[in-house]
């Protein structure tokens, strides 16, 4: 029976939108669970030194497949074993030298998806301006602990500033109350209002306690997917996860019947969806202007 092998470097209830769309997708392709198919959750809640061990109990395992919901445990599980991984939220460049050659032609263990999340970030501050006429300065979290996700960051700052707006970098080293409350108490004692997050495992891991301290704090908070806005961020704006995570099942299902993700090119978001959180909006005191509602796909009341 195959197995296939979850590496979930946040916590299982940020990764739920993620697997459950997965397996519901197996389901439609024909897989049964128990039965014709194994597939292991496991969940690091922002440890990556838990990651790691993960990935080394799927090795030990000798799992099928691994699936990897962001670049962090697709880099960490390339670097560490030969298994094949299905990744999404893969950055969008033409190559990576530790994740694969080209989007053409991987050439090597990692295939799967973008999300195209650096992509976005002058969508939703642009988004973000016309709620916020007067925003003069806007907050930018990251996960400050990570490569990727720093120059994800730097972008989103560099962005913001061709907008004429002043970035003020808010960077985590753990997803704890306490660092996002240190980070966004920062962010609004220098005057800002507002605050976009750059989703990965850390922040996911934190995304309840960074929305709430955002209204707490009078920071509108803004996200990359929709698990952002449902936890309370005034917006987000960015691919459709749910859809990415069933394409990846079919790659997933691709590779236990031979297919080499190698040969599997790494492919681009196609539905993109903007979710806004009215009741955020209400806690805020701000009205959310007709010309953003017409762009939303879901209003959360």
């Amino acid at each position: 029976m195959p197995t296939i092998g979850f590496i979930g470097f946040a916590s299982a209830a940020a990764d739920v939108t993620i697997v459950q769309p997965f397996r519901k997708t197996l389901a439609e392709i024909g897989y049964v669970e128990g039965r014709n198919i194994t597939v292991e959750i496991r969940n690091a809640d922002g440890d990556v030194e838990r990651g790691h061990a993960i990935i080394d109990e799927f090795v030990a395992m000798q799992v099928d497949v691994l699936f990897a919901p962001g670049p962090a445990a697709a880099r960490a599980a390339a670097r560490k074993t030969k298994l094949p991984v299905v990744a999404i939220a893969l950055p969008a460049v033409q190559s990576d030298p530790e994740l694969f050659q080209s989007l053409a032609r991987p050439g090597g263990t990692v295939t799967g998806f973008s999300a195209f999340g650096e992509e976005m970030s002058a969508k939703r501050i642009a988004v973000l301006k016309e709620i916020l006429p007067g925003l003069i300065k806007l907050g930018v979290m990251h996960n400050a602990t990570d490569p990727t996700f720093s120059a994800w960051g730097a972008q989103t700052m560099a962005d913001t500033g061709k907008l004429g707006i002043e970035p003020i970098r808010a960077g985590l080293t753990a997803p704890t109350p306490s660092q996002v409350t240190e980070q966004i108490g920062k962010l609004a004692e220098a005057g800002g209002t507002a605050m976009i997050v750059i989703r990965d495992y850390m922040t996911a891991a934190a995304i309840k306690d960074i929305c709430r301290i955002g209204v707490e704090m009078q920071v509108a908070v803004v996200g990359e997917q929709a698990e952002f806005a449902q936890a309370g961020a005034l917006f987000s704006y960015g691919a459709d996860i749910v859809d990415l995570s069933r394409r990846a099942a079919g790659y997933a299902d691709q590779i236990i019947k031979g297919q080499k993700p190698s040969e599997m090119p790494i492919q681009l978001p196609t539905k993109f969806e903007m979710v806004v959180n009215l009741k955020t909006a209400r806690a805020l005191g701000l009205t959310i202007p007709p010309t953003v509602l017409v762009q939303t796909d879901q209003v959360i009341e």
